[in-house]
C-alpha cells in the first residue's frame, strides 16, 4: 500500500513524462491497428480513420488512464481551479449565494455560542456533574428556601452525599470615599468552597468551626473586589476590613475565574452562623444548599433519600415542616433555570432562518444548473464521465459553502458582540458563563458541520439534474422539455417550504411581540411613572433597637419630603414588581385548623407608602404614622387576601396571627387595597399583608419618592439626602420604577426573545420574497415563448398578469397554509414563554399571513410586469 502511494506521488511530479509516454503508447496502438487493417487490403486513410474510431475518444482514454494511476490530487486541483473560474465568471451568483448563506450561518452560529456557553460547556468546577442543588420544596415551586435547623438535620442523616453545605445571599456595607456603599456578598458554611472544589489563590479557606457561634469574624474576597477595592495588594491578607460596622479579617482571595451564579457577582464571603431569630427558627426559611454526590450515587437516589428525611422531619416537627418536601437537582440545571427554553427557542429560530437561506441558495443553484445544460452536455460529449462531473459539482459546492461559512463566522463574531450588549447586568450575574462567549472549538465544529451539510445540499441539485437530464438535449437548439418543467416544480416546492418556514418565524415573532406588549401593560395597581427608588442598608452599629431605625426612617422621610421636585416619599422593605418572596404563615382564629400552612406575602411599609404609590383603597382605611410599638398591631391587606380568606364578607376588623395564634403575633385588618403587583409581572397576584414600619423596623429597606419632574434626575439628590442623615448608610440599586420594571427578568427575557426572533423573522421575510421572486422569474424565463404565442393570439397584459399571479398565488397560499399549521404547533411548544396570548391567536396569524402574502405578491410583480412587457416577435424567437 505504501509502495503504491509513493508511486502515485512520483507520477504526480513526473506528469509531463507520463503524459508523453501515454500519448506515445496510444499512438503505437492506433498505428498497430491501422497496419492490421491495411494488411487486409483497406486503403491507408480509411485504415487510420477506422483505427482511431475503434480506439475510442482519446480524451476519455487519457482521463481514465490518469485516474487509474493516481492523478486524483492533480484532478482535484484542476476541479478547484475550474470551480473558482466558474464563480469568478458569475460574480453576481457567487456573491448573492455566499451572502445569503453567511446570513443564515452567522445568525445560527452567534446563537449557538450562547447556547454553548450556557448549556453545553460544563460548570467551572472539578467533576461538576456530581454537584447538586438541594433545598426544600412546597406545592408552590417559588417557595423552596431551606431553614438552618433542617439543613443541620439533612447533613447529619444523609448517606448519599460526600458533603453538604448551605449558603445565602446578603449585602455588606463598606465605607468608600463618597460614603458607605452596599456590596453584594454571600454567607456560607465552612466547607462550601471545598464542596465546589475551589481553592483560594491567596490566603486560606474557611476552617471547620469558623461557622459556629463565637467563631472569628473572617472574610474572603472575590478576585475583582481584591483588585478594584484593595489595589490587588497581597498584604491585604490578615488585614481588617469593616463590613456593616463590624471588623472582619481578610483571610483569602478567590481565583480570578471563580463564579457562583446563584449568588451573582458576590464580592465578599463570610461564614454562615446560626445567630438571630431566623437562623434558630425551623419555620424561617432563608437558605439553599449544595452537595457533592458520592461516587456511583445518582441524583434520583439522593432525592429519594432527602425526601425520606423530609418526611421524618415532618413527622417530628409537624407545625413547621408540614408539607415540606425535598428538591435535589443538578447544580447546572438550577443555574440555567428558565433561560434554557428561551435559548432553545432562539436556536430554533436561527435554525429556521438557516433553512430558508439554504433553500434560497439551493434555488439559485437549481436555476444555474438549468443554465449550464449546454456546458454539461459539451463536457460529456468530449469524454467527461458522470463521476467526473459529479465531482466537479461537489467541488463547486465545497467552495461555495466555505465562502458562506467563513463569512458567516465573521458575521457571528460581530453578532456575538451585539448580543452580548443585550445581556443585562442581572442576567450576566445570574449566568456568568455568558462571559465565556467567543470563538472556541465547539463553535468551529458547529460551523464546520453547517459547511458539510450545506455542501451536501448544494451538490445534490446539479447532481440530480445530471442524473435526470438527457445530455443530448443540451446540444439541441431548444432547451425546452420535461426537464425544465421538473426543475420548475422542484423549485416551486422549495419555495413553499421557504414561505412556510418564514410564516413560522413571523408568527412566533408576532406572538412574542404581543406577549411583550401585554406584559409591559399589566395592571400594576399603581402608576409607575415619576417614581425614584434607592435601596438602603443601615450599619449594624447604632441601629440595634427598632426605635433607632424608626427614628432614622422618620428623619429621612422628613428631609426627602421637603426636597424640590419631591411630592411624597415612603419606605418599604421590598419594592413592588420584585419577587414573590418574604412570606408568612398565618392562621385565622375561629377557623378549623389541621396544620395546613396558609402562605401570604409579607411587606413592611411606612404609613406614607400607599399615598406615595397611589394605591386604590377598596375597603376600610390606611394605618397612620402614629401607629407604633405602643399601639395595637394593625395591617392593610390586598384584595387577593380578602377574597381568599374572607370571601363574601368584609375583611376589615378581622384578625389573624401565626400558626400558634400567639398573642404577640395577632394583628387586625384596618384596610383593603386593590391588588398591587408585588411579585413577578407574569405571576398571579398573591394574598399580601402590609405591616407598619413603625411596628416592625428592618435595617434593610428601600426609599420611594414620587416626583414632579424627571425621576431619574432626582436619584443623586436622594442619595445625598440619605447620607446627610447617616453617612454610613449603604446605598444600592438606584433606579426609577419604570427602569426596574423594564429590566425585570420577565420583561427583559420577553424583550430579548421578541427582538431576536423578530430580527430572524424580518430576514426570513426578505429571503422569502427573494425566493418567490426567483422562482417566478425563472418560470417566466422558461415560458417566454408561450407568453409570446398567447400575446400574438390576442392576449392582453391583464391576462399575462393573471397567469403569473395565479401561479405565484398558489405557491404563496400553500406556503401560508402549511406555515399557519406549523406556527400553531411551534407556539404550542413555546406556550410557557407566552404571556396572555394563545398559541392560535387569530389576529396575529391573520396579520402575519397578510404581511407575508403581500410581500410575496409584491416580489412577484416585477417578473410579472416583465412578462407582460414582452414583445411577441422577440418571444417567438426565444428559446424559452
Amino acid at each position: 500500500m505504501t509502495t503504491g502511494f509513493l508511486k502515485k506521488v512520483l507520477i504526480l511530479f513526473r506528469r509531463r513524462r507520463f503524459r508523453s509516454d501515454l500519448d506515445e503508447e496510444m499512438a503505437f496502438h492506433r498505428d498497430q491497428t491501422a497496419r492490421e487493417l491495411i494488411a487486409t487490403g483497406m486503403k491507408t486513410e480509411d485504415a487510420r480513420f477506422a483505427a482511431a474510431r475503434r480506439f475510442g475518444n482519446a480524451t476519455r482514454v487519457r482521463e481514465r488512464s490518469q485516474e487509474a494511476v493516481g492523478f486524483s490530487c492533480e484532478s482535484v486541483v484542476q476541479d478547484i481551479r475550474f470551480s473558482a473560474r466558474q464563480l469568478r465568471r458569475n460574480p453576481g451568483f457567487a456573491v448573492m449565494a455566499a451572502l445569503i448563506l453567511a446570513l443564515g450561518v452567522g445568525a445560527s452560529a452567534s446563537i449557538f455560542a450562547f447556547v454553548d456557553a450556557a448549556l453545553i460547556q460544563p460548570l467551572p468546577y472539578p467533576d461538576p456533574t456530581r454537584l447538586a442543588f438541594i433545598t426544600e420544596a412546597e406545592a408552590n415551586p417559588s417557595l423552596v428556601n431551606l431553614s438552618y435547623p433542617d439543613f443541620v438535620d439533612w447533613r447529619r442523616f444523609n448517606t448519599t452525599l460526600a458533603s453538604l453545605d448551605a449558603f445565602g445571599g446578603g449585602q455588606f456595607s463598606i465605607t468608600t470615599p463618597t460614603g458607605a456603599e452596599d456590596i453584594p456578598g454571600g454567607v456560607v458554611s465552612a466547607g462550601f468552597f471545598r464542596t465546589l472544589g475551589i481553592r483560594p489563590v491567596l490566603g486560606r479557606d474557611f476552617q471547620p468551626g469558623e461557622d459556629k457561634v463565637g467563631g472569628s469574624n473572617v472574610a474572603m474576597l472575590s478576585y475583582s473586589a481584591w483588585q478594584r477595592r484593595f489595589g490587588a495588594r497581597p498584604e491585604v491578607i490578615g488585614k481588617p476590613v469593616t463590613l456593616g460596622g463590624v471588623a472582619y479579617t481578610v483571610i483569602g482571595v478567590l481565583p480570578r475565574d471563580f463564579e457562583f451564579a446563584l449568588l451573582g457577582d458576590a464580592e465578599v464571603w463570610a461564614p454562615l452562623r446560626p445567630v438571630g431569630d431566623c437562623m434558630t427558627n425551623r419555620s424561617c426559611h432563608s437558605l439553599y444548599a449544595i452537595g457533592r454526590l458520592k461516587d456511583g450515587v445518582t441524583v434520583a437516589a439522593a432525592r429519594a433519600e432527602m425526601q425520606q428525611i423530609a418526611r421524618r422531619l415532618e413527622a417530628q416537627y409537624p407545625d413547621s415542616n408540614r408539607g415540606r418536601g425535598a428538591s435535589v437537582k443538578l447544580l447546572s440545571d438550577q443555574i440555567v433555570g428558565d433561560v434554557r427554553p428561551i435559548l432553545l427557542v432562539l436556536l430554533w429560530g436561527a435554525a429556521l432562518l438557516l433553512l430558508i437561506a439554504c433553500i434560497n441558495v439551493a434555488n439559485l443553484l437549481l436555476v444555474r444548473s438549468e443554465g449550464r445544460r449546454l456546458e454539461i452536455a459539451v463536457r460529456g460529449a468530449l469524454g467527461a464521465s458522470p463521476a467526473r462531473l459529479r465531482r466537479q459539482f461537489v467541488t463547486e459546492a465545497v467552495l461555495l459553502s466555505l465562502l458562506g461559512c467563513v463569512a458567516g463566522l465573521g458575521l457571528a463574531m460581530g453578532g456575538m458582540q451585539v448580543l452580548r450588549q443585550l445581556v443585562s447586568k442581572d442576567l450576566l450575574a445570574s449566568l456568568p458563563s455568558l462571559n465565556r462567549i467567543g470563538v472556541n472549538g465547539h463553535l468551529v465544529l458547529f460551523v464546520a458541520a453547517l459547511a458539510a451539510v450545506s455542501t451536501l445540499l448544494f451538490s445534490v441539485m446539479p447532481t440530480l439534474h445530471l442524473r435526470f437530464a438527457n445530455l443530448r438535449d443540451g446540444l439541441a437548439a431548444g432547451t425546452r422539455g420535461a426537464t425544465g418543467s421538473l426543475w420548475r416544480r422542484m423549485g416551486s416546492n422549495l419555495v413553499v417550504v421557504e414561505l412556510a418556514t418564514a410564516m413560522i418565524l413571523l408568527a412566533s415573532a408576532g406572538l412574542l411581540g404581543k406577549s411583550l406588549y401585554r406584559l409591559l401593560h399589566v395592571d400594576l395597581g399603581f402608576p409607575a411613572d415619576h417614581l425614584a427608588t434607592i435601596t438602603i442598608g443601615l450599619p449594624e452599629t447604632g441601629f440595634e433597637k427598632d426605635s433607632e431605625v424608626i427614628a432614622y426612617e422618620r428623619e429621612l422621610l422628613r428631609r426627602v419630603d421637603v426636597l424640590p421636585g419631591v411630592q411624597s416619599a415612603a419606605i418599604t422593605n421590598l419594592l413592588p414588581v420584585i419577587c414573590d418572596c418574604n412570606t408568612d404563615w398565618i392562621r385565622i382564629p375561629g377557623r378549623p385548623y389541621d396544620g395546613t400552612h396558609l402562605t401570604v406575602l409579607s411587606r413592611i411599609v411606612s404609613a406614607s407608602f400607599f399615598a406615595t404609590l397611589r394605591t386604590r383603597l377598596a375597603d376600610g382605611d390606611y394605618f397612620g404614622d402614629i401607629v407604633d410599638e405602643s399601639k395595637p398591631k394593625v395591617v392593610v391587606v390586598n384584595h387577593a387576601f380578602a377574597n381568599k380568606f374572607f370571601p363574601g364578607e368584609s375583611a376589615v376588623g378581622k384578625k389573624f396571627g401565626d400558626t400558634e395564634l400567639s398573642p404577640k403575633s395577632m394583628v387586625q385588618i384596618v384596610g383593603v387595597i386593590e391588588n398591587v403587583k408585588d411579585g413577578s409581572l407574569t405571576e398571579e397576584d398573591q394574598p399580601t399583608v402590609y405591616y407598619p414600619f413603625n411596628q416592625t423596623a428592618p435595617t434593610y429597606f428601600s426609599l420611594l419618592a414620587r416626583t414632579s419632574q424627571n425621576s431619574d434626575s432626582m436619584l443623586p439628590t436622594l442619595g445625598e439626602a440619605i447620607h446627610a442623615v447617616n453617612r454610613d448608610a449603604g446605598l444600592q440599586a438606584s433606579a426609577t420604577m419604570e427602569d426596574r420594571i423594564a429590566s425585570s427578568q420577565p420583561a427583559y427575557l420577553h424583550r430579548v426573545m421578541a427582538y431576536l426572533v423578530g430580527g430572524f423573522a424580518f430576514m426570513a421575510l426578505l429571503l422569502g420574497a427573494v425566493g418567490i421572486y426567483g422562482i417566478v422569474a425563472y418560470s417566466v424565463s422558461r415560458r417566454t415563448r408561450e407568453i409570446g404565442v398567447r400575446m400574438a393570439l390576442g392576449a392582453v397584459r391583464g391576462n399575462v398578469y393573471r397567469l403569473i399571479f395565479r401561479e405565484a398565488g398558489l405557491l404563496i397560499a400553500l406556503g401560508i397554509a402549511f406555515g399557519a399549521a406549523g406556527s400553531i404547533e411551534t407556539a404550542l411548544l413555546m406556550r410557557k414563554l407566552l404571556f396572555a396570548v394563545s398559541a392560535w391567536d387569530s389576529s396575529t396569524l391573520l396579520g402575519v399571513a397578510i404581511l407575508l402574502g403581500g410581500s410575496a405578491l409584491l416580489a412577484s410583480f416585477v417578473p410579472a410586469r416583465r412578462a407582460a412587457s414582452v414583445s411577441p416577435a422577440e418571444a417567438l424567437r426565444s428559446d424559452g
